[in-house]
């Protein structure tokens, strides 16, 4: 750069700013910067740290590698998860439609006699003699105690398994 600044060097460097070199600037400007050696050095300067800037911003900024190594291992276990999952959601397919089969097939059943299943479920306890399993003198709440306490066991023990499962 020479040691005297020129005049118009301010103007030249609000041009260039506002994105208006070449072709919005003045005539008598670009004729200035043809002949000024010290605004056409701002403008070669200016220009080329504006397209180094632009393609350093079109890039992507590099993430960490902790970033990326977590991101991978996300992947992989998604990946997994998936390729555990399709046989189960299989399974659960085949006793979705097993059951549906034999709920139709009962029901089809039923249909041809009549629909008698329902008086066949109220007399159920009276076939199956329930008052002799229970031993003589035992009162009618604890044939309600029993199955509820069944009941607390199971549900006890899923919940067991579902936390230990997780953990």
């Amino acid at each position: 750069m020479s040691p005297f600044a020129c005049p118009r060097e301010k103007e030249t460097a609000e041009i260039l700013r506002l994105n208006h070199w070449p072709h919005a600037c003045p005539s008598d400007l670009r004729t200035h910067v043809e002949g000024c050696r010290s605004c056409s050095d701002l403008i070669l300067l200016t220009q080329s740290f504006q397209q180094a800037r632009t393609s350093a911003s079109a890039t992507a900024p590099l993430q960490s590698a902790g970033a990326l190594w977590w991101r991978a291992q996300l992947r992989r276990r998604n990946a997994a998860i998936e390729r555990i999952g399709k046989p189960i959601l299989g399974a659960q397919i085949f006793a979705l439609a097993l059951t549906l089969l034999i709920a139709a097939g009962f029901l089809a059943t039923q249909a041809r006699q009549g629909l008698r299943w329902i008086s066949w479920l109220a007399d159920l306890p009276a076939s199956v003699h329930l008052a002799d399993l229970w031993p003589v003198g035992v009162d009618n709440r604890l044939m309600l105690l029993v199955p509820v306490l069944a009941t607390l066991a199971l549900v006890s023990g899923v919940v067991v398994y579902l936390v230990s499962e997780k953990q």
